[in-house]
C-alpha cells in the first residue's frame, strides 16, 4: 500500500471511529443540526490537512475534539449563526423514550446549555464523549483537580436548576 493509500485509510478509520462522537458533541455545544454537521465537516477538512502531524493515534479523538471546539469558536468570530430553540432539537436517542422521559431529557439539555461554559464544557466532555478527568484536563489545559471541581459544581448547579424546574430524582441518574 502506497503512502497516499495509507493516509486515506488512516483518515477514513478516524472519521468512522469518531464521527458519531464529533456530531453528538457538536450538537450539544451548538444545538443546531445543520451547524453541527458543518462543524464536523470543517473538523474533517482541518484534520485531513494536518493528518501528517498526528503522531499518536491514541490522541486522535482528543485532537479532533480540539479542532471541532476551535472551529465552533471561529464561527462566532465570523458571524453569529441563527440557532433553533433548544426545545425543538431532539437528539436521535430521544425517539425511543417515553413522552415523560423526553420532557426530562429536554429539561436536562436546557439546564446543561444554561451552565457557564467553564462548567458546561467539562460536563459535556464527560457525559457526551465519555472522557476521563485526565483527558478533560489535557483537552482544556487545566489540572485534574480543577476538572473535578468544575464537574462537581456543574452537577450542583444543574441539580439546583432541575429541582427548580420540577425535575425530581438524582441528577447522576439522568445521565
Amino acid at each position: 500500500m502506497n503512502t497516499e493509500a495509507r493516509r486515506h485509510a488512516k483518515f477514513n478509520g478516524l472519521a468512522e471511529a469518531y464521527g458519531a462522537d464529533l456530531y453528538r458533541y457538536a450538537m450539544w455545544i451548538c444545538g443546531n443540526d445543520a451547524l453541527a454537521k458543518d462543524l464536523v465537516q470543517e473538523t474533517y477538512l482541518r484534520a485531513w490537512k494536518a493528518l501528517d502531524k498526528l503522531n499518536d493515534i491514541k490522541a486522535a479523538k482528543s485532537w479532533m475534539i480540539t479542532i471541532l471546539r476551535r472551529e465552533f469558536a471561529r464561527t462566532f468570530e465570523r458571524k453569529v449563526p441563527k440557532f433553533a430553540d433548544v426545545d425543538e432539537v431532539i437528539v436521535r436517542e430521544e425517539r425511543e423514550l417515553e413522552p415523560e422521559d423526553r420532557t426530562e431529557v429536554r429539561l436536562l439539555r436546557k439546564g446543561i446549555l444554561k451552565l457557564p461554559p467553564k462548567y458546561r464544557e467539562p460536563l459535556l466532555m464527560q457525559v457526551v464523549l465519555g472522557f476521563s478527568c485526565e483527558e478533560i484536563a489535557a483537552e482544556l489545559e487545566i489540572s485534574k483537580s480543577a476538572v473535578m471541581t468544575q464537574l462537581f459544581r456543574a452537577r450542583e448547579q444543574l441539580k439546583a436548576r432541575l429541582q427548580k424546574d420540577g425535575v425530581t430524582g438524582n441528577v447522576h441518574e439522568l445521565f
